[in-house]
Parts: C-alpha cells; structure tokens; sequence
C-alpha cells in the first residue's frame, strides 16, 4: 500500500484521500478504515464532501493545519467537519447547523470529539453567535441558500483573522434554478469582490457534485 501526505493532515492512499482518525475504530459515517505502520486513516469520499471533491479537483491551498481554528457554517451531521477534526486536532472546529435534526446527530459526534463545538444557529444572523466564537484561521461554508454569498462574508468580516483563508461552495440551483450555472457563478464570484475579497482559486466540483464550484478567498486590503 502506498501512502504519502498531499498537503498537512491530508493523505493520499492507493488514488484515495484520507486523515488519521482522531479516534481510532470510531467511523463518523460508514467510511473505510485503513491501517497503516500502527496508524488509522479515514477514507474521505468526495462524493459525500464537497471539499474532498475540491482536492480531487485540483484544489492547490488546503488552509488547515495541526492547529487551526476553523468556523464551519452548515455543518449539518459533521461528515466533513469531522475530517477536519482529524486534521486540526489540537485547534478547533466551531460547527454552526440550522436544523436541529442534523444538531441532534452532531452533537452526539461533537461529544466524542473534543476539538468540535456544536453551534445551533442561523448562519445569516452571525452576532447570534458572536460571544460563541473565537477569531478564525479559516472559515468554511457550506449553506444552501439563495444569499450563501452575502451571508459567508457577514462572517468572514465578523470572525476571520485578517490573514485567514475562507472557502465556500456555490450551489448554483440554490442561487438561481432558471440561469445558467456558469452566469451564476460569475456574478457570485463579482459579488466577492465587490465586498472585498480576492479570490484566490475557482473550483468546478463535477462530477461529484453538479452545478457547484468552490471559490478560495481572501481579503483584498
């Protein structure tokens, strides 16, 4: 078996991504387990995460680390946060999650991982959670919803570092189900820049998941 690390935290194993398993023999949602040399890694499947899609798709800056404090907006039952979990495992991930039927099942995951905080809140109402969270390292959103854009950089300005990274995932349907994927990407992408930000990378995420693309940003100033 081949293995080698793609980027901190993150590893390339036989054509498939994993993390090591921030609790070992615990499965967060029915993925492969695969020993390795006295480690567990966790299988992350790009079908079931958008940013696992991301790095299949060429993402070239993977912001978290070891130590990174990272705001997850939409972070339903924790699938993808808890990859990042294995990564950032002596920082930590604030999970925000509007349904409280997704919440039920986070906070069960959060209770067995100690880095993960469960946040029940509404994402376009950040001061709701404002005493809640800490400055981030990265922001990460993942909100269907017909204002993602305006809603990730209220926070973004409200809770990342002025060096921090934030990525979200653009649904196009969610946005605008009449226009073309492609205009409604452009005017999400000019909508980021007019708030201030510069985007750093555009990721298509097909075939994993149609009509969206993830976009890298950062502050213009």
């Amino acid at each position: 078996m081949d293995i080698e690390e793609k980027f901190k935290g993150l590893y390339i194993i036989n054509d498939h991504i994993a993390t090591e398993n921030l609790n070992p023999t615990q499965k967060v949602y029915g993925e492969k387990l695969v020993d390795f040399e006295g480690k567990e890694y966790r299988i992350w499947d790009p079908r079931r995460s958008k940013l696992a899609a991301a790095v299949f798709n060429g993402l070239k800056r993977f912001p978290f680390n070891e130590g990174s404090k990272v705001l997850y907006l939409g972070a339903s039952a924790g699938t993808t946060p808890s990859h990042i979990s294995d990564i950032t495992r002596n920082g930590m991930v604030y999970c925000v999650e509007f349904s409280p039927r997704m919440m039920r099942e986070l906070v069960e995951l959060c209770k067995l991982r100690k880095n993960m905080i469960p946040i029940l809140g509404d994402a376009t109402k950040p001061r709701s959670y404002l005493n809640l969270v800490e400055k981030v390292d990265v922001l990460y959103c993942d909100v269907a919803q017909a204002k993602q854009s305006e809603l990730f950089m209220d926070n973004m300005r409200l809770f990342l570092k002025p060096e921090g990274i934030g990525i979200i995932t653009v649904k196009a349907r969610s946005i605008d189900v009449t226009q073309n994927p492609k205009k409604v990407f452009r005017a999400e992408e000019s909508k980021l820049k007019t708030g201030g930000f510069r985007v750093l990378e555009r990721i298509k995420l097909e075939p994993y998941e149609k009509d969206h693309m993830a976009f890298v940003c950062e502050f213009a100033f």
